[in-house]
């Protein structure tokens, strides 16, 4: 008997995507966001059929789609689909693609085209597809015509799986199939004689072997420390920008590793290191206001750096490492430059878990980690003695506070401009095992609420730091409210405009600098909350913030609005980050 669903051999067109859809189930595909369209019809009647066992989202906005894609492979670690019609359709997804890329976020990006002999003749909805994202994705090819040849099914098949392994090995990223369908689109039969498959075609044959997996990959044979790193007395070990998908495991080996070399651990803001702090005795959260005391910048300064991950984004650090010129080696198992700097550094194509961990010393053979950590208490003391007293709503006090009140192992996503800056400067170490999220592969503001839902969709109760241009940019993603499962709130800083532009030369010319640079928007957010059906609530106190995120509401969608003086927050900052650790010395 036939085995396949009635609706698969209707017409080629319908088999096809259901070849494809049913390989990529047995994969492991979980979740395939499906932009509205006519020649991506196969798919999303394919997608739709494979419900509950593949959740198929609708989504109208391909670049919000695209984002809140991004948002579940961060979550997740796992690929996620996204499909879209012919034309300009595609071209919405780059700004994701780019972002996965640089962040190395698994897609696989599934956009419908024309059949050839409809190209380059004007033919409506039509544009060349074909390489639509460059060099970005880590593999990308157009799939033939749909053909009912059983020899062509196996090689769908054989592509669909190649597909999915290259979008998580050797380095995850995104992954482009460019797939043309002829008419009819819709299941209604086509005229092809599929009967004769019925005696060849085994489904599960077919499909045997498929396995739902990661794909393999060849286990890395345990890293010994090199004597060099043992040797020396000043080093440091720099935890930077980071989202693994076991992050306690993750701080857990840099902590040995610190604790092998008696090396301190300057951890960004977006590295889990500062969310499971009794992990690592060695911890530094202050570096970037420590090194802004130059004789401290002075007396300080290593003779040999490991960096783990991404470089962190304080320019303070980039500049101490750029002047001192420290022996650098980086372990990150990507094959991507990370190092701006240029410095003389040595790859190491290894995760931090795969080093051999050694005795463990809970005190420095030399004073200067003891430095470290000295001035690590006083400047920490200093800002959070400053922090506590300081009442009214401004802007950098947020990042310092929710810190320390977010229920254990809250998914949080910081948008990029100031809100990584502050968390930073400001983000306090902790034990709440906060899962921090960002897209810092690009830095850009697209996608930053889709992103956030897409985070939070089927996850803990999650939540959102974001500035206002950044929220406005992307306000489409409401318009995924009825299709997102969990909650987000959004602590919204708005100061009406870019604030991180008041930190530049730029904000001193005036009147290019409102216009262009600080672009107030004047939105009464209010208002905009009421439109799409979104609670909003405007917060006056920080003990009316604790009390709103000490326990998150489990359904929906909430904003909660401090408003702040952009040019107050900045004359605070240029005022005050000098002036942490201006008074120490070692």
């Amino acid at each position: 008997m036939f085995d396949l669903i009635p609706i698969a051999y209707r017409n080629v067109n319908q088999l096809w995507a259901y070849i494809l859809t049913e390989t990529l189930k047995r994969l492991g595909l979980s979740c395939a966001i499906i932009c509205p369209g006519s020649r991506s019809t196969p798919l999303a009647v394919a997608f739709a059929q494979q419900v509950p066992e593949i959740e198929a989202i609708s989504i109208l906005d391909e670049r919000s789609a695209a984002f809140f894609a991004l948002g579940q492979a961060q979550a997740t670690g796992r690929p996620v689909v996204l499909v879209c019609t012919s034309g300009t359709a595609g071209a919405n997804f780059y700004s994701a693609v780019i972002e996965a890329s640089y962040s190395r976020v698994p897609l696989l990006v599934l956009t419908t085209d024309r059949p050839p002999e409809l190209r380059d003749c004007h033919s409506g909805q039509t544009i060349d597809q074909l390489r639509l994202y460059g060099n970005y994705p880590n593999w990308q090819t157009e799939l033939a015509l749909p053909s009912a040849d059983l020899g062509m099914l196996a090689y769908l098949r054989q592509m669909v799986i190649h597909s999915w392994e290259r979008a998580q090995t050797p380095t995850k990223g995104p992954v482009h199939l460019n797939i043309p369908f002829r008419d009819p689109l819709a299941p209604v039969p086509d005229g092809t004689d599929l009967s004769y498959l019925q005696s060849q075609f085994q489904p599960e044959d077919f499909f045997a072997g498929i396995v739902n997996t990661t794909p393999f990959a060849i286990p890395h044979s345990r890293f010994s420390i090199p004597k060099e790193w043992k040797e020396c007395d000043r080093g440091i070990i720099i935890a930077g920008v980071a989202q693994p998908q076991q992050p306690q495991e993750y701080c857990g080996a840099i902590a040995q590793l610190s604790q092998t070399l008696k090396w301190p651990v300057l951890a960004e803001g977006l590295s889990p290191v500062r969310n499971y702090a009794e992990l690592n005795p060695y911890l530094i959260s202050t570096y970037d206001l420590i090194l802004r005391n130059q004789q401290l910048a002075k007396q300080l300064a290593p003779e040999m750096v490991i960096q783990v991950g991404e470089m962190p984004t304080s320019k303070e650090l980039r500049t101490w490492i750029d002047a001192t010129q420290p022996r650098r080696w980086i372990i990150d198992k990507s094959d991507q430059n990370l190092d701006p700097l240029h410095g003389r550094t040595t790859y190491l194509r290894i995760s931090v878990e795969d080093i051999k961990a050694e005795e463990r010393n809970l005190s420095f053979s030399s004073d200067y980690g003891k430095k470290w950590c000295d001035a690590e208490a006083k400047v920490r003391l200093v800002v959070d003695q400053t922090m506590g007293k300081i009442d009214e709503i401004i802007e950098s006090k947020a990042a310092w506070l929710i810190s320390q009140i977010l229920p254990p192992g809250t998914p949080l996503f910081i948008a990029n401009s100031m809100p990584v800056r502050d968390v930073e400067y400001f983000w306090k170490p902790n034990n709440l095992g906060v899962r921090s999220h960002f897209n810092r592969g690009a830095n850009g503001i697209d996608g930053t609420l889709s992103t956030a839902l897409g985070i939070a969709h089927r996850q803990q109760s999650s939540v959102i730091l974001t500035g206002d241009l950044a929220l406005l940019h992307d306000t489409n993603g409401f318009l995924i409210r009825n299709k997102f499962v969990g909650h987000l709130t959004i602590v919204l800083i708005n100061n009406n405009g870019g604030g991180i532009f008041e930190m530049l030369p730029i904000a001193k010319f005036d009147p290019a600098f409102e216009e262009f640079f600080g672009t107030p928007q004047d939105i009464d957010f209010a208002q905009l909350c009421a439109t799409y059906n979104v609670e909003h609530e405007l917060i006056i106190s920080w003990e009316q913030l604790q009390q709103k995120l000490n326990l998150l509401p489990i359904t929906g969608i909430r904003v909660l609005e401090l408003r702040t003086n952009r040019k107050a927050d900045a004359k605070w900052r240029q005022e005050n980050l000098g002036k942490f650790s201006a008074q120490f010395c070692l």
